[in-house]
């Protein structure tokens, strides 16, 4: 069963709207503050991307719903401190913090450019692709995490039990579905699938539309 974020498709919500191109880079300050601090607290090694994602995703529907999006992102983020022991509820509430040993691994201002830079490639060495470009494939139905009830997983409610086809294949990179919980990064086979979009919407917008998903291969089945 998906969770309240697993929104892709929904009818209701309005057009999506491209920012101006002379949109500032964050439509207030704390958005930036909100970015910052959330950056900083991943370089103390406490949790990886997967965590994090899930941890917003974790947050109570109504809250998921009311909040923006940066709004939504220190939620998470707060409750990772809490839950990781890096801080108290109490700190967050203003107590004095006590020491912490995680000092040193503190990320200084010298060294964000670098860290940004670099980035946290997911690419992994692993097992050779089961699928092919050009071969047909089916989406796991429902859109679940197998591994853990109620987990994190990117594989999107409106692409699960649909037919598609390989278009690219990106090597073996991390799964989330195991990242996001801790159980080691268990790298797969990481593909492009193209599906037409009538078969994922009902109708096209226009004839020839399609929908391209990067998804993990125990997600796919191969078609007889």
């Amino acid at each position: 069963m998906s969770r309240v974020h697993d929104m892709g498709g929904r009818f209701g919500d309005g057009p999506v709207l491209p920012a101006p191109e002379d949109a500032p880079v964050f439509e207030a300050d704390w958005h930036g503050r909100a970015l910052a601090l959330t950056l900083a607290a991943g370089a103390l090694g406490q949790w990886n991307l997967d965590i994090s994602r899930h941890a917003r995703e974790c947050l109570p529907p109504g809250d998921y719903m009311a909040f923006s999006y940066y709004e939504k992102w220190l939620a998470g983020l707060a409750d990772l401190l809490v839950a990781r022991g890096v801080v108290t509820r109490a700190e967050l509430a203003g107590a004095v913090p006590a020491d912490s040993t995680l000092t040193d691994r503190r990320l200084k201002p010298e060294a964000v450019a670098g860290a940004l830079a670099r980035g946290g490639p997911a690419s992994r060495d692993g097992a050779a692709p089961r699928f092919a470009a050009g071969d047909r494939v089916r989406t796991r139905r429902p859109s679940r995490n197998v591994m853990v009830d109620g987990g994190h997983t990117r594989l999107p409610g409106y692409a699960a039990g649909l037919v598609g086809k390989i278009e690219l294949l990106h090597g073996c990179h991390v799964f989330p579905d195991a990242n996001a919980h801790d159980l080691g990064e268990r790298p797969e086979p990481l593909y492009t699938v193209v599906f037409d979009a009538g078969e994922v919407w009902g109708a096209a917008e226009s004839p020839g539309d399609t929908v391209s998903c990067d998804l993990w291969e125990s997600y796919l089945e191969p078609l007889a």
